[in-house]
């Protein structure tokens, strides 16, 4: 840090606001394509694309152009209260590809508060404040989505304004659904279901909200068709299902446009966020007319859906669209999929390597069992940046390495990051014995 910015930050943000890499915290204060550089001068490949957020990378022409446009008309602001073209055009898009019949979205500024606008809709519909959630979950920092996040490290308050239910997660390494197959842990969960409805609500639950990937909880994922098979279950009882599509909505997953694809459903309500705005604050939801419509009272949104943030969003889904990134999201996961079990997967440390499209995870154990190593990930975490690589941590333990590159990601630059990720997890894979 040239003028010690981290004292600086530590003087001035609070304690919880924590950042990468202890005292060796990095400014980026430039970037291009997949690449940024610190403010020393060292030049990163990123792999985790600010948490998933800049989804076509750093400095793309089509993306600065639209905003520079609108900032040329000198209206960068003017809330709801006033039509809003970009606004109008993003939302007609977003409707169009999300699958929902007679769609509305309403917009706001983050995955969080796109999971509380969820949230409203699902319990004025339902006039109920009961929620199912899944554990190892994670929806966000605000009151509610604290209280459906179903991971300790992330929960700051045990008050709720929610009454909530927890499911089983899709962990496959330990607990009660290790060693299923796929056909055993869909039932298994189903009947978890039951016995949730049956023993610890009061029957008129108002929705089941669950990423298809969890994402802070270390790309942990249950088999296809589990949310298909849940949701026949829900709706014998009217309850709606809302899918947390902030982490992997847009193509990531590389098999389909949405997570929920994966699981044979159509969710009620389907968050969005992160990548959408590629950088810029933009996230919402897009549901049923009859559902988004449920709020009896006169709102409106100050900054969601701004000019200037639809405009890049606009941007990024035509960007995502004309270039297929999907398919390209497919074809270069499975480039770095297969690598890491080739050149990392016999390492002793290495619980499981996970992931779909690019949404991949390394999940670091002690070797010789399945007891997490969050040690182990903290220095394969180091070596990654002291090799030219950004990549991101989570899990509940806090021991999955996860990575979520830019989907323009090439196969050259994932050839690139696999061989660094794979030379530091043989690095500490040695020094473990």
């Amino acid at each position: 840090m040239t003028d010690d910015l981290l004292a600086r930050h530590q003087a001035v943000l609070p304690s919880w606001v924590t950042t990468y890499y202890g005292d060796e915290a990095i400014e980026l204060v430039a970037g291009s394509g997949r690449r940024v550089t610190d403010s020393t001068g060292k030049t990163y490949l990123d792999f985790f694309g600010g948490v998933l957020t800049t989804m076509l990378g750093y400095d793309v022409a089509e993306v600065r152009e639209a905003v520079e446009r609108q900032l040329a008309t000198g209206i960068v602001h003017s809330s709801t209260l006033y039509l809003i073209r970009q606004q109008v055009e993003l939302a007609e898009k977003i409707a169009r590809v999300s699958g929902i019949p007679d769609a509305r979205v309403f917009f706001a500024n983050s995955g969080t508060e796109a999971n509380e606008a969820a949230l409203l809709f699902a319990t004025n519909h339902r006039r109920s404040n009961q929620i199912l959630a899944v554990r190892n979950s994670y929806h966000g920092r605000s009151f509610a989505a604290m209280a459906i996040t179903g991971h300790r490290s992330w929960s700051a308050s045990g008050l709720s304004p929610l009454q909530v239910s927890w499911l089983h997660s899709g962990e496959r390494l330990r607990g009660r659904m290790a060693g299923l197959s796929d056909a055993e842990h869909v039932e298994a969960a189903v009947e978890d279901l039951r016995e949730v409805l049956a023993t610890t609500t009061a029957g008129d639950v108002a929705a089941l909200i669950a990423e298809p990937i969890q994402g802070v909880g270390g790309f942990v994922h249950a088999p296809d068709g589990l949310l298909g098979a849940l949701k026949k279950e829900l709706d014998n009882h009217g309850i709606l299902l809302i899918a947390d599509e902030v982490q992997t909505g847009w193509g990531r997953t590389g098999d389909h446009f949405w997570g929920y694809q994966a699981h044979d459903v159509q969710p009620d309500l389907i968050t969005f966020a992160k990548g959408i705005g590629n950088g810029f604050a933009l996230a919402g939801v897009v549901g049923r007319a009859e559902l988004v419509n449920a709020v009896p009272a006169t709102s409106f949104s100050t900054f969601g859906g701004n000019p200037i943030s639809t405009a890049a969003g606009n941007a990024v889904l035509d960007y995502v669209l004309d270039h297929d990134l999907q398919h390209h999201a497919k074809r270069v996961g499975t480039i770095l999929l297969d690598g890491l079990r080739a050149e990392a997967g016999g390492a002793g440390i290495v619980g499981e390597i996970r992931g779909r499209g690019l949404m991949l995870a390394v999940e670091f154990v002690r070797p010789g069992s399945t007891q997490p190593d969050a040690a182990a990930t903290l220095r394969v975490f180091d070596e990654c940046r002291r090799g030219g690589l950004l990549v991101g941590k989570g899990g509940l333990y806090g021991n999955v390495i996860r990575m979520g590159p830019p989907l323009t990601l090439t196969e050259d630059e994932a050839r690139e990051g696999l061989a660094i990720l794979a030379a530091a997890v043989r690095k500490v894979d040695a020094e473990a014995f």
